[in-house]
């Protein structure tokens, strides 16, 4: 209903504002327009803070909604969204509604789902080096007390815990999966185009934020963002540095992938292939 504030009665009579009657079921009538989709631990968390303080978005009440990677909602012939829009309480100044879900990147058949749901679905994605990834996802299953195994043999026994979770992925022990970024990314574009996808290097949005920052309000169609200072969110402090071994068993694992990254974005690895 057009006119109509969100704290005034609603105008059909029930007695309630409108925020919480008809203006909540028009709200839940608008699909998401786009995704912060990956990786974890790569700066989505930033992404979404700033994105929070945008006058013209709407992100989500909790920053990882987490609705396409759940299997269970796509049981049925139909996926009920009901349950996912109510996350969303859009003001009537915010054009834009945005979901910060780092798994939507990984999850294989989350590209198709989004595809499925919004045609037009944009994706905002992040790629951290790999290296440093992995050892800050160990870092964080570790302080939440979900892994423990030390970070060498979990790297090592990774491929094992997979086969044991088969044909599922892992979710919680994927640290070198999750670094295979030129997979997902070509999975992602299977169902998405290139053009309504947005890749940025995590070291570049942290160093500085700013043109990162600037290449999101064009590539979404907003205005800039009212602060574009460095930030950390939900950084963990590390209790030991990666070890050597570790380390070079991870460079040589991502040699490959990175080469092929290089060649697939056009960017210059030369920091995430130096080994020290």
């Amino acid at each position: 209903m057009p006119g109509v504030a969100r704290n005034e009665p609603c105008p059909c009579g029930s007695g309630r504002r409108y925020k919480a009657c008809h203006g909540r079921t028009e709200a839940q009538l608008r699909r998401i327009d786009f995704a912060v989709a990956g990786t974890q631990k790569g700066g989505t968390s930033a992404i979404a803070d700033y994105l929070e303080e945008h006058l013209d978005v709407c992100m989500g009440r909790v920053k990882e909604v987490h609705f396409f990677d759940k299997d269970e909602f796509f049981k049925g012939e139909e996926a009920d969204y009901t349950a996912y829009h109510a996350n969303f309480e859009p003001r009537p100044t915010q054009r834009l509604l945005g979901d910060a879900t780092p798994i939507y990147m990984y999850w294989k058949p989350t590209p198709q789902r989004l595809a499925q749901y919004n045609p037009q679905m944009k994706l905002v994605m992040l790629l951290r080096n790999p290296v440093k990834r992995a050892y800050s996802h160990w870092n964080m299953e570790i302080k939440l007390r979900r892994e423990t195994l030390g970070f060498e043999e979990a790297i090592r026994a990774e491929q094992q815990r997979s086969v044991e979770s088969a044909p599922a992925q892992l979710r919680r022990w994927s640290y070198i999966d999750r670094g295979r970024y030129s997979a997902q990314l070509r999975r992602v574009w299977q169902h998405i185009p290139v053009a309504q996808t947005l890749v940025l290097k995590s070291e570049s949005l942290k160093s500085d934020p700013a043109p990162a920052l600037a290449r999101i309000s064009d590539f979404l169609g907003i205005g800039p963002f009212p602060r574009t200072g460095p930030r950390e969110v939900f950084a963990l402090p590390y209790e030991q540095p990666m070890s050597d071994a570790a380390r070079d068993f991870l460079h040589h694992t991502f040699a490959e992938e990175v080469e092929t990254l290089e060649s697939m974005l056009g960017w210059d690895l030369a920091d995430w292939k130096a080994s020290r």
